[in-house]
């Protein structure tokens, strides 16, 4: 049976690059911090118990899914914007994009009983358009509680992100992210994985914190998971990840929807904030402005 590498909590962010173009995935033992994971419990157990289960074999009939975890846990916007993530994702996804975005926050609890979840690459939420050469998204599973190949930790197939599309993994290629509370998974949007077998007597609750690249709808709406009288209370970079940045020197302006004369036609989201050209959009509002002076746009 294959196994995933295991880094230091220390651990750079061009060793978890490395990592992730050569395998796909790899775990971060004991990277939150003391008292964050009873931060994180405290804050968000209270939804997760009262989500139910899927509804069809994929999302998991004994596997509840919790989201808008940003709004709800302050806890959860501290991982979000973890320092070695954020500069995992500078490293593998800025090849491809000018900004990158939070794609998905979830907290998933496979319960006793539940089967494995079908084999699948994350990348198909996007169908099969994107060039295979092109990788577009960072994964993290964080730990709320031990993983173990008994209660179902996630299974990784590495390598696989090489592979031809129509290639299906066999069970002796397959690896299980065994890690302690409190240490992440990091996998990339190419790698095949899924959700373990729980055939323990405990439930396994793991963070899904995705993020991927800022001319890609996002698989959770954060405007509406976050909308602006929430996140106005966050941080000016949480809340150009959530998307309420320029993607582009062109992508996610908008015009606010005031009388005539009384707001600007091309405005930067960040407008809503107070904010002109603050944040990871500052070069990006610049060349907005300047183009739609020039009557580009």
């Amino acid at each position: 049976m294959p196994a995933l590498e295991h880094f230091n909590a220390d651990c750079d962010a061009a060793t978890l690059d490395a990592a992730l173009k050569e395998n796909g995935a790899c775990i971060i033992d004991a990277a939150l911090k003391d008292g964050g994971l009873a931060q994180l419990k405290s804050e968000i157990m209270p939804y997760v118990m009262a989500t139910g289960m899927g509804q069809d074999e994929f999302t998991g009939r004994q596997t509840s899914r919790t989201g808008a975890l940003v709004a709800r846990s302050a806890a959860c916007r501290d991982l979000v914007m973890d320092a070695r993530l954020i500069g995992a994702c500078d490293a593998f996804l800025k090849p491809f994009c000018d900004v990158y975005q939070l794609h998905l926050t979830q907290l998933i609890r496979i319960m006793p009983g539940q089967g494995a979840q079908p084999l699948h690459r994350d990348r198909l939420a996007w169908g099969g358009y994107l060039p295979a050469e092109l990788e577009p998204q960072l994964n993290t599973i964080w730990a709320v509680t031990d993983f173990t190949q008994e209660n179902g930790a996630t299974r990784v197939v590495p390598g696989s992100n090489h592979w031809d599309p129509e290639r299906t993994a066999e069970p002796h290629e397959i690896a299980y992210a065994e890690m302690s509370a409190g240490s992440v998974l990091v996998y990339s949007g190419s790698v095949i994985h899924s959700g373990g077998e729980n055939r323990s007597s405990a439930d396994r609750m793991g963070l899904n914190i995705t993020y991927c690249l800022g001319w890609l709808r996002q698989e959770e709406n954060q405007y509406l998971s976050c909308p602006p009288e929430v996140a106005k209370d966050f941080a000016p970079e949480l809340r150009a990840l959530l998307g309420y940045s320029m993607g582009s020197y062109a992508l996610g302006y908008f015009t606010p929807p005031l009388p005539p004369g009384e707001g600007p036609e091309i405005t930067p989201p960040d407008w809503l904030f107070g904010e002109s050209a603050k944040g990871w959009g500052d070069d990006l509002y610049e060349q907005v402005s300047e183009r739609a002076a020039q009557g580009a746009l």
